[in-house]
This record gives C-alpha cells, structure tokens and sequence, in this order.
C-alpha cells in the first residue's frame, strides 16, 4: 500500500470539509454548519485510527501454558464498523476468527484488537477478510485458520441501488480450515454459518 506523500494539517482537513458543504450546496458559514469540519475532523480521527496501528503487535504476547490446548479456538460477532473505500460509506457488521493453535494462544480481546485494526481504515471488505486471516497466520503459526466477516455496505443502501436488509459474507481459510472439509465444517458450525443455516 503506497504512504500519502506529506502531512496535512487539521487546518487544511477542516478546509476540505468546507469544500465539501459548498459543494453538497450548503453555506458552511451558517450557524448550524460552523462546527461541522471540527467535528468530522475529530470524527475521523476515530474512524481511521487503525492507520496508525500495528495488528501484528497484538498477537505477540501469548501464552503456552494452557494443559495441551490443540482444539479450534473461535471468537464470534466481533462487532466492526468500517469505511468503503470506493464511496466512503460505513460498512457495519461483524467478523467470526477460528484457530487451531500450533502452540501458543492469544487473548481473545487481542483477536477483536485485529479486526479492529484493519476495520478502521478505508476498506474492501474481500481485502479486510484475508488481512485478518494472514495476520493470525504470520504471528501466531496456528494448524489452521478461518475468517469469516458479514457487512451492511451503506454505499449501497443509501444510494445507487438503494437496497436495504442486504449484507455480504466473505471467508478467507488457510492451513487444516482450508483444506480439511470437516475442521471447516466444524468452524461454520460453531459460528452458525452454512448448508441449512
């Protein structure tokens, strides 16, 4: 992913937010619209905060000592709120993970952190799936990793088609999740998600 080249002031973030009334074809001058670029300003200072976060630093610390522990670890409906990165309209749902350690575990709150990492930035939500996935992947070494995440894309319930109550499911499965039919079967089962469902 390329870097922007330089860094804008709030000064000139808040000046685009201006921009952007005039030409919606407001007056950012009234009364009503005075404090609006400070407040989307500060607001996506909360949006976009994974920029600034390293997911891979959550799953550094972890824990062995767990008497043997080799089954399918899953964390479900982890709660995300995200930002399409084609018309910069939230896109609401929730993620499910499942691991097989190789070792180690993590703390499940380190496995919500990640998804959280990635979901705060401009996204797509096939390219947030397999980040997710491949930064278990790398970090912790697990037998087999499953990522499954629904969203409510806004881009297009608000406008283009206007289609409400639709929501899109994507999946990324690496190691035994990926090429043993029962472990998927398995985490599909304990997420609630699959033939019949």
């Amino acid at each position: 992913m390329s870097k922007p080249t330089g860094k804008i002031s709030r000064d000139q973030a808040e000046e685009a937010v201006r921009v952007l009334l005039r030409y919606a074809g407001d007056d950012p001058a009234r009364e009503g619209l005075l404090d609006t670029p400070r407040r989307v300003v500060d607001a996506y200072g909360d949006w976009f905060s994974g920029y600034a976060l390293d997911p891979e630093e959550y799953l550094k610390r972890t824990f062995e000592e767990v008497a043997g522990y080799d089954e399918m670890i899953v964390l479900r409906d982890i709660e995300y709120e995200s930002h399409c990165e084609h018309h910069m309209a939230p896109i609401i749902g929730k993620a499910h993970i499942g691991y097989i350690p190789g070792g180690a575990v993590v703390g499940i709150s380190k496995l919500a952190r990640v998804v959280e990492a990635y979901a705060r930035r401009f996204q797509v939500q096939e390219k947030m799936t397999a980040q997710i996935a491949r930064c278990i992947e790398r970090v912790l070494k697990p037998r087999g990793v499953g990522v499954v995440v629904l969203g409510a894309h806004e881009c297009m319930t608000t406008r283009g088609i206007h289609k409400r109550g639709v929501s899109m499911v994507t999946s990324k499965m690496l190691g035994s999740f990926r090429d043993d039919a029962r472990t998927r079967a398995e985490f599909l089962n304990f997420i609630d998600i699959g033939p019949g469902r």
